[in-house]
């Protein structure tokens, strides 16, 4: 099925509407050889709280992006090739349901289906794609971003446990483990194999590494000063409300 999408006309423009939806926001998606596989709205978990993202799965590529319009206007697209990608399950507990996790070296996120039947197709789907893009040689990623926990799951320090977060005493997030700390608790950087630079960790996780001899990637602690420069990457794809998505309907043009 893929195969005969590769040369079809109607692919072509299908990824060439997508384009267009992005307008200059993104990269141009269609190139020879791509296949839009599917497309749908999940809610992404993001800091403050889930948010409508519209996906599009590739035959080498997810992307996604915010809703501006329903199906007309996206924005802050986001593309991650497929040998990068790792779905982990999780398990239905009280008020999350149809949810799994969507590991990468850059950002490891969460993803809410609106059911568990559109849950289990996108993972198969997905998992197929990232099969056979290593079985055509691409090569997996060794290393995965860690899963920011949700800042409304957190209302003291995930370190201390003794500092309650307020409008002064903000949260911050470890890079190596994605728990909710404090800032006396987070005045490392280390060096993780899934980033170019020294990034914030807690304290926990700076000891773990330094006793484990990871010193060499180990940075000296940070003076007050260096927190307002430090504080810049905590606020992706948070500015601004989404608009709503109109249902959640997930369409996949390769069957099951």
């Amino acid at each position: 099925m893929v195969e005969r999408l590769r040369l079809s006309q109607a692919n072509r423009k299908r990824i060439e509407n997508i384009d267009s939806c992005f307008g200059t926001q993104g990269e141009t998606l269609w190139t020879e050889g791509r296949v839009l596989v599917g497309e749908g709205v999940l809610m992404k978990a993001c800091r403050k709280k889930p948010k409508p993202r519209q996906f599009f799965l590739f035959n080498d590529l997810l992307v996604y992006g915010s809703i501006l319009i329903s199906k007309k206007r996206y924005h802050k697209q986001r593309t991650i090739p497929l040998e990068q990608v790792q779905l982990t399950d999780i398990k239905d507990d009280g008020n999350i349901k149809h949810a799994w996790q969507i590991m990468t070296r850059g950002k490891s996120f969460t993803v809410y289906a609106a059911t568990e039947m559109e849950k289990q197709e996108w993972m198969l789907h997905i998992n197929r794609c990232v099969h056979e893009v290593i079985k055509n040689g691409k090569r997996p990623a060794s290393d995965h971003a860690a899963v920011w926990i949700p800042d409304s799951e957190a209302a003291e320090c995930m370190c201390c446990h003794a500092s309650t977060f307020t409008v002064i005493n903000r949260r911050h997030h470890c890079r190596s483990c994605g728990n909710v700390i404090c800032g006396n608790c987070s005045t490392h950087k280390l060096l993780l194999p899934v980033n170019k630079h020294p990034v914030r960790v807690c304290d926990t996780c700076y000891n773990k590494r330094c006793n484990n001899g990871d010193v060499s990637i180990a940075v000296p602690a940070m003076s007050k000063n260096d927190y307002t420069h430090f504080e810049t990457d905590e606020s992706e794809e948070e500015e601004g409300e989404d608009k709503p998505a109109d249902g959640n309907q997930v369409d996949f043009v390769v069957s099951s």
